[in-house]
């Protein structure tokens, strides 16, 4: 896949897609240090990395993370955001022994996330475009 500014072009398409997720501790834990925050965006660039998508920022807080990932078409979303939050709940786990006291039964990520489209036009611009288009006359036969 190439990619030039915004658009990348796969084998069939030209593509720019961004999702906004937000993935919350579960029981909203405070867990969080600088250095933790350091090491999940390097966990989580290289996992996008293997989904062949791009983490364009990320940053988080004591119980939350933020991130806006650029993705290929074929890429599930949910598959995504499973491998995201199971790779980095278990490397965390084995580099800061001391977080086994956070996780509970196990885990270290609510199982519910945000995710929202973002980027390209507002949906009003996209349905006035659409509206617009000229349809063909109606064919007498």
């Amino acid at each position: 896949m190439e990619m030039s500014n915004d658009l990348r072009t796969g084998r069939h398409c030209v593509f720019t897609l961004h999702v906004h997720l937000v993935f919350v501790t579960k029981y909203r834990k405070k867990v969080f240090s600088q250095k933790h925050l350091v090491v999940l965006e390097s966990i989580f660039k290289k996992v996008c990395t293997d989904f062949e998508a791009e983490l364009c920022e990320f940053n988080g807080e004591r119980d939350h993370v933020h991130l806006l990932i650029h993705y290929p078409p074929k890429v599930s979303v949910s598959r995504l955001v499973n491998s995201l939050k199971g790779v980095s709940s278990r490397r965390l786990k084995t580099m800061f022994p001391e977080f086994q006291s956070y996780y509970w039964k196990g885990e270290l990520w609510s199982p519910s996330y945000f995710a929202g489209s973002c980027g390209g036009a507002p949906i009003s611009i996209l349905k006035q475009y659409i509206k617009q288009q000229k349809s063909p006359a109606i064919s007498p036969f």
